[in-house]
């Protein structure tokens, strides 16, 4: 047994508007208090490259060399993007939540059309009004990520009930408790 192991740290990467105090992500950074949350000089306009160079100074800023992230909407745009840019990135595993659709922002073309270099999973809705199912599947399969329905929940935020996510929860424990960094799968039956 590795006596020197130390979890990775948890961080949070919001969508447009961030997320407020009922959505989520909130609730999950509150679970780990060495998280870092990666806040934006403008939440309301949607500016890829300055996005991901936020998650940048961010992770220099806050240290560490082992970290895991979960981000919502805009925000896995943002972060694709910053591990794309950042083949050194000291992240090690995402968890890529209800994206919003490239296209609705001119940005298909800008992002990774191929396999991630860090492990990832990306969870969907198959009524979600930012990302169609299907778009979402060609996404998953672009970036090699593990995809997880949950059926019609909507955008998997605040507004479509989601406060306290435990399928992020279980996530972000499978990530820290992980010695090995083995493939872990979610179910979506533990979604909410």
């Amino acid at each position: 047994m590795n006596e020197s192991f130390r979890p990775p740290r948890l961080l949070i990467v919001p969508g447009l508007n961030d997320s407020g105090p009922a959505h989520w992500q909130t609730w999950l950074q509150q679970q780990y208090p060495d998280s870092r949350r990666v806040v934006q000089r403008d939440f309301e306009r949607a500016d890829l490259q300055r996005w991901s160079e936020r998650i940048q100074s961010t992770l220099e800023t806050a240290g560490g060399d082992d970290w895991i992230a979960v981000a919502h909407s805009f925000g896995v745009l943002a972060l694709v993007d910053h591990l794309s840019a950042h083949i050194a990135s000291p992240i090690r595993e995402v968890l890529l939540v209800a994206p919003a659709e490239p296209d609705r922002f001119g940005l298909a073309e800008l992002l990774p059309h191929h396999r991630l270099a860090v492990q990832s999973t990306l969870v969907a809705s198959q009524n979600d009004p930012w990302m169609t199912f299907g778009s979402a599947q060609r996404w998953a399969a672009r970036w090699g990520s593990n995809l997880v329905n949950l059926g019609r929940v909507g955008h998997i935020n605040a507004e479509s009930g989601f406060g306290p996510f435990p399928l992020a929860r279980n996530w972000v424990e499978g990530r820290r408790e992980d010695r090995n960094r083995q493939v872990w799968r979610l179910q979506p039956s533990i979604a909410h």
